[in-house]
């Protein structure tokens, strides 16, 4: 049977009905002989004097504070608690149980971490019931607003210094636990020195390998250039009008300095499609032996909107050698050849630089600009691990103010300046060189050959190379020496035309999208498998994978 509801079953009381039958002048009296009552209630409430109130010390400050402030006025939960009891001075008491409570947490905590260091899970685990305990007591006294009794902490006390003692035992107490904290914290710190070198070691060497592509790439190029007498032509038989551009001044003249086909193949694709003259752009391209066949059948089998490609081989240069090239000398003295390539050598450098590639003369080669293109008076230097987002003709009109060379400076952070990559406490870098002098990058560079000739900057990097033929002004490196020769020659690029960092660190994406050059500088090159996947699609969009020879070396 369906119930109704509440309500509807809801019927007068008793008192209700008789109350109702009473005549209305007694209804009334006793409604005003109610209405007195709590009337003089209410007055006798009211003249009552307050409880006496506990008197806190004040300054001058905080009374000004009470009455300016009406939020003072508003009491809280926990005024109850601060008028009642102050737990400040509770803590400063000499003779507080709470002090002493809690100090003996902080002790026990200590302990605590030693027990379970040295495996005894036994007494960490009555260490545990003793802290939560005294912790409990400390809580109940702070939330009833009063101070802790002997009565409470008395046996808690005890029982804490029972297993102090017995900590002491164990060889616990102060003095030992922090020789082991201190023996722990050296421990961790040399297994992550070690661990941050073993994987700055094999970074290292991940980026030195020539990954299997490209070692195919360039073989099978070196196959098609010997058996393919037409490629071999192209370069041969050029129209004297492609011999004339590569003097031509009023062209746009970039240089490219090394071994990587596919690198600088991207480096040329990615300036031409930018472009909007690629016929007036010439590229001069310099490879080692190993490379000059396949680089030459790579360019030979490909076109670049019609721009002009010349390509030669560093030991044609025959000017290059240890007479005059420092670097070159010094090789020849057995003790330089183990410190660079043994790594047997001074154990406080690092690793990277002890890198073969600091010594190639592909990367040494761009001190000697002015003497592989005399006829030149202003070419763009590009390093082959770059990629051209934008049109690149301005930086041919740009005023370098009588300067050698354009360059980004990167002196945005106190490590890229002078001091960081030269040895000032040798006494001829401290008596020439501002320490916090700016760096700049080199990899996207505007050089005015002219003046170059005309500051001798060439006889300048010469001299330095000679001083620090001990290695004692700097590590190893171009940049380093680069520094030195062009000190004071330098005039600083808007940032946009050259962005650095792709290659090891986070780059905003605003910077990259604006930048008109993209420097993968650092190990983790985009055609290495260690290079960052976010950045890779940047190099990719240059590279043609639908291409045969790719497709046969590549697997994308």
């Amino acid at each position: 049977m369906r119930r109704r509801p509440f309500l509807d079953q809801r019927r007068p009381s008793s008192f209700k009905r008789r109350w109702q039958q009473r005549p209305w002048w007694f209804r009334l009296a006793v409604t005003l002989l109610l209405a007195l009552a709590c009337l003089f209630l209410l007055l006798a409430l009211r003249g009552s004097p307050d409880p006496d109130p506990v008197v806190l010390p004040s300054t001058d400050s905080s009374r000004s504070a009470a009455t300016t402030s009406p939020l003072l006025h508003q009491r809280s939960y926990l005024d109850g608690v601060t008028d009642a009891f102050n737990m400040t001075d509770e803590m400063l008491s000499a003779h507080s149980f709470s002090r002493q409570l809690m100090d003996q947490i902080s002790l026990a905590k200590t302990y605590l971490v030693v027990a379970k260091e040295a495996n005894n899970l036994q007494f960490a685990a009555e260490l545990s019931s003793q802290i939560r305990r005294a912790q409990s007591i400390l809580a109940h006294a702070a939330a009833h607003g009063g101070t802790v009794t002997e009565q409470d902490a008395e046996k808690a006390i005890r029982d804490m210094s029972v297993l102090f003692f017995q900590a002491q035992q164990f060889r616990y107490d102060s003095a030992v636990t922090i020789m082991k904290l201190k023996g722990q914290i050296q421990s961790l710190e040399e297994k992550s020195k070690a661990e941050a070198e073993k994987s700055t070691k094999y970074g290292q060497i991940a980026a030195e390998e020539l990954p299997k592509g490209l070692y195919c790439l360039g073989v099978r190029l070196t196959m098609e250039w010997f058996k393919t007498t037409e490629l071999q032509r192209k370069f041969t038989e050029r129209s004297p009008a492609v011999q004339s551009n590569l003097r031509d001044n009023s062209l746009y003249h970039y240089c490219v300095f090394s071994d990587n086909i596919l690198a600088v193949s991207v480096v040329v694709n990615s300036t031409t499609l930018n472009s909007m003259r690629p016929e007036k752009i010439v590229f001069h391209l310099v490879t080692d032996e190993v490379n000059y066949a396949p680089m030459r059948a790579w360019f030979a089998l490909n076109d670049y909107r019609g721009a002009t490609v010349e390509i030669q081989k560093v030991e044609d240069f025959t000017w290059l050698n240890s007479s005059y090239v420092p670097v070159l000398k010094q090789l020849q003295d057995a003790a330089t050849q183990n410190y660079y390539f043994s790594g047997s050598g001074n154990r406080g450098t690092p690793v990277k630089f002890r890198n073969p590639k600091y010594l190639s003369m592909l990367n040494h080669l761009r001190f000697y600009i002015p003497e592989i293109y005399p006829e030149l008076r202003k070419v763009v230097f590009l390093d082959d691990d770059i990629v051209v987002q934008k049109d690149l003709s301005e930086l041919f009109t740009i005023n370098l103010n009588g300067n050698v060379m354009g360059a980004v400076e990167t002196c945005m952070e106190t490590f890229h300046r002078f001091h960081k990559y030269l040895n000032h406490s040798h006494p001829l870098i401290r008596a020439h060189f501002d320490p916090d002098a700016c760096g700049w990058a080199f990899g996207m560079n505007v050089l005015d050959l002219v003046m170059w000739r005309n500051k001798n900057v060439t006889g300048i990097y010469h001299y330095w190379q000679e001083r620090n033929a001990d290695h004692t002004l700097w590590k190893l490196g171009s940049l380093p020496p680069g520094l030195l020769a062009f000190y004071g020659l330098v005039e600083p690029l808007d940032p946009k035309w050259h962005v650095l960092g792709l290659g090891y660190t986070t780059v905003d994406p605003a910077t990259i999208k604006e930048g008109a050059v993209l420097h993968y500088n650092g190990n983790m090159k985009p055609w290495l498998k260690i290079g960052m996947e976010k950045y890779k699609g940047f190099w990719d969009n240059y590279v043609d994978y639908s291409h045969p020879l790719l497709q046969r070396c590549f697997t994308h």
